[in-house]
C-alpha cells in the first residue's frame, strides 16, 4: 500500500495522501512528514504519545496536527511511524507509536522547519490530504 506521493515542488517538499478514510488520510500525512526527515521504517514501537488539537475546518486541523507533531519531535527528540487517527467534531485526536531519535537507527534526511498553509487541501470526497513542507 503506498501510504503517500510526493509531488514535484520548487523547494520544498510536497506531498499527496489517499486513505479509505479521512483518519487514515490524516495518518498518512504524518507518517509521509516523518519519513522524509528519517526512515520511517526503521522506527520501532517503544512508546505512545497521545496528540490532541482543535480547529476550525479541516485544513487547519490537519496543519495543526502535523505542526504538533513536528513540535514533539523537535522538543522531545521523539519519531513515530504509526499513527490511529480519529475526529471528535472539531477535535483530532492521535495515537502515534514510535521511539526516542537515533541518529544511527533512523538515518536522517531532510529537515523539516514547518507544516505551511500553502495549497494545502483536503479532499472528504476522494478522501485525500496535499501539504507542503518547509525545509
Amino acid at each position: 500500500m503506498m501510504r503517500y506521493q510526493l509531488i514535484d515542488h520548487t523547494a520544498d517538499v510536497m506531498v499527496r495522501c489517499t486513505g479509505d478514510t479521512m483518519g487514515e488520510c490524516f495518518a498518512n500525512a504524518a507518517y509521509a512528514m516523518f519519513d522524509q526527515m528519517i526512515d520511517a521504517s526503521s522506527v520501532s514501537h517503544s512508546l505512545t504519545r497521545e496528540v490532541e488539537i482543535e480547529g476550525k475546518d479541516d485544513e487547519s486541523r490537519l496543519y495543526l496536527f502535523l505542526s504538533e507533531l513536528l513540535f514533539v519531535m523537535d522538543c522531545e527528540s521523539l519519531v513515530f511511524n504509526e499513527f490511529e487517527v480519529s475526529f471528535d467534531g472539531d477535535i483530532v485526536r492521535c495515537r502515534a507509536y514510535g521511539e526516542p531519535l537515533d541518529i544511527k537507527k533512523h538515518r536522517p534526511r531532510a529537515e523539516i522547519k514547518a507544516v505551511t498553509y500553502h495549497m494545502l487541501n483536503v479532499d472528504r470526497q476522494e478522501p485525500s490530504v496535499t501539504v507542503i513542507f518547509d525545509v
